[in-house]
């Protein structure tokens, strides 16, 4: 899979994917992550990318020239026609669902913005989709980049350890995922749920659904 990812901040990115899942996944090949700056296909000896808003109001927006311009650049950089995403508060909450779809793509483009918000002629004139990584505001479209980038890294086939990892995480089946214990058997007065140590794979399986009904059920009751 390649992701393209267009930003005016790609140092940003240096740290986070260097790390963990993401790097494992581009040395084994199954990741290729390119960075492209936004401002380097500004006009002007300032390389401006944001103006003030028609109609008055705070803060800037992005303007819709250099970044139809990047995208118009990367979109050519591979033959693979790329599922384009901005990143925006607007958008589709992003779930596991959609990060599963994601990765089952060639290719993603994601854009990340900056300020007040885009121009509103650069969603229509790319036909991208927004997606949100949750009901909050953050100061750019990056983190949810990373965000993207990384819950799709590790359903990338090879990337984990175990591919079984990831049919048994939260939200892997609409559920919170059981709990967990390793050694030792009794911590603190705390032991060990008798069922994980009784070897008989079926009470395990069982409690383990059960488990996790009861933690959908009081700590995230809208996804039963």
């Amino acid at each position: 899979m390649r992701i393209d990812v267009l930003t005016l901040f790609p140092e940003m990115f240096a740290s986070p994917m260097a790390y963990s899942i993401p790097k494992r996944a581009c040395d084994k090949g199954l990741l290729e992550l390119c960075l492209t700056n936004i401002r380097d296909f500004a006009e002007g000896s300032y390389n401006k990318v944001d103006d003030t808003p028609y109609g008055g109001g705070p803060g800037m927006v992005m303007k819709p020239g250099p970044v139809v311009a990047c995208f118009e650049h990367v979109q050519k950089l591979s033959e693979i026609k790329p599922r384009t995403i901005i990143l925006s508060p607007q958008g589709r909450r992003l779930d596991q669902e959609l990060v599963r779809q994601l990765s089952t793509e060639q290719r993603l483009i994601l854009i990340a913005g900056r300020y007040e918000g885009f121009d509103e002629r650069i969603i229509a004139a790319l036909d991208a989709e927004q997606v949100s990584v949750g009901d909050y505001v953050l100061s750019g479209g990056e983190l949810g980049a990373m965000v993207i980038i990384d819950a799709v890294a590790r359903l990338l086939k090879g990337a984990l350890g175990d591919d079984e990892s990831t049919t048994e995480e939260s939200f892997s089946d609409g559920l919170l995922e059981y709990p967990h214990y390793t050694r030792p058997v009794e911590f603190r007065g705390m032991k060990v749920p008798e069922v994980l140590l009784s070897g008989d794979h079926k009470k395990i399986a069982e409690w383990r659904r059960q488990q996790s009904v009861d933690r959908t059920r009081k700590h995230r009751p809208d996804l039963l």
